[in-house]
């Protein structure tokens, strides 16, 4: 099976930053996917880069990422999603899960 790589970009607000140097959420698996978030100095910015089997949603891809970015206000930050035919409201919900680990406090 040929993997496709998407990259993208986005400007953000920038209102939250991730805690963590990184994190990692979820299993590559059916109907599922990862996430690896890395902390950057991207000038606010967001970087993400997905490795999929689908081919022809790239429009989706950036769209849902785009939304992600928009609504947390995220910034400063490398996100790295490995799927596995992944629904929409998975991937979401699967990067806000990843955003809510990155942001946590360590306990003391």
């Amino acid at each position: 099976m040929a993997l496709q790589v998407l990259e993208f970009e986005f400007k953000s607000a920038a209102t939250q930053e991730i805690a963590k140097e990184w994190s990692h959420l979820g299993v590559t698996g059916s109907g599922d996917l990862e996430v690896l978030m890395e902390k950057k100095a991207l000038n606010g910015g967001v970087k993400a880069k997905v490795v999929t089997p689908v081919k022809g949603f790239d429009a989706v891809w950036e769209k849902m990422l785009g939304k992600f970015v928009t609504d947390t206000g995220v910034g400063n930050v490398s996100i790295e999603i490995n799927d596995d035919n992944a629904t929409p409201i998975v991937v979401y919900m699967r990067l806000r899960q990843a955003l809510a680990e990155a942001t946590a406090k360590e306990a003391e």
